[in-house]
């Protein structure tokens, strides 16, 4: 692989795993316990408040017993020392890409760790439970919500996840199933783009014939020694 010069990075759910963040798919997990359609999308949200409001507040509240791994931490390190473009999107909406010091980052599905208002339309930090139905900081109204992006509505910073995506040199999938659209197609327009692809996964996901190379392990061993040969 040549060396390039724009990077584009996508991270998902594996990256945070080695963290102790229950994947999506967890057989055992949080979300195992729970319909997707009963905590994942507005129809849910609309039939049961108060479930949805409980089920992220735990979320948003077990944020506090975890820590960057050494993925986060190598990614952080190459967004600060990359002198050419870099974006790293991720799916996630935990905060640990932020802990460990990334920069050039956008959450794509959203943050757990910030609150929507459904009358005003503000985003606001947050770390408080939302199930008690507190005031917007903005308008005042009690119509909060997590600042996530629920299936059946449009990720965040599209336009500039497509400019970017259009332009780089390099594209890595980092701890995604590949099976979770729009960020399923970024590699196949990373390629359209002309770009490198390159997939680090715990094991070959859906979306891993797609890729110009692919290492599979664990993403607290892949990431740093990636990012060592990119940097060194």
């Amino acid at each position: 692989m040549n060396r390039p010069r724009n990077i584009v990075v996508l991270t998902g759910a594996g990256i945070s795993a080695e963290s102790g963040i229950e994947t999506f798919r967890a057989a055992d997990g949080l979300w195992a316990q729970h319909r997707i359609e009963d905590v994942c999308t507005p129809g849910g949200f609309r039939r049961n408040p108060g479930l949805v409001q409980g089920f992220y507040d735990m979320r948003r509240a077990a944020l506090a017993g975890v820590v960057p791994n050494a993925a986060h931490e190598a990614l952080a390190l190459l967004d600060a020392e990359w002198p050419g473009e870099f974006l790293l999107v991720t799916q996630n909406v935990d905060d640990l890409h932020d802990r460990a010091g990334s920069k050039r980052l956008l959450h794509m599905h959203g943050e757990l760790k910030r609150a929507l208002c459904t009358a005003c339309g503000a985003a606001s930090p947050w770390d408080a439970p939302l199930s008690n139905s507190p005031p917007c900081p903005r308008c005042g109204a009690t119509r909060l919500r997590p600042d996530i992006v629920w299936f059946e509505e449009m990720p965040y910073h599209m336009d500039a996840i497509d400019a970017a995506l259009s332009s780089c040199d390099l594209f890595v999938s980092i701890g995604t199933s590949g099976a979770v659209y729009p960020a399923a197609g970024f590699v196949s327009q990373a390629r359209r783009a002309g770009a490198a692809t390159l997939e680090l996964n715990l094991d070959p996901s859906a979306g891993t014939p797609l890729f110009g190379e692919a290492r599979h392990g664990p993403a607290s061993v892949l990431v740093p020694a990636w990012v060592d040969e990119l940097l060194g």
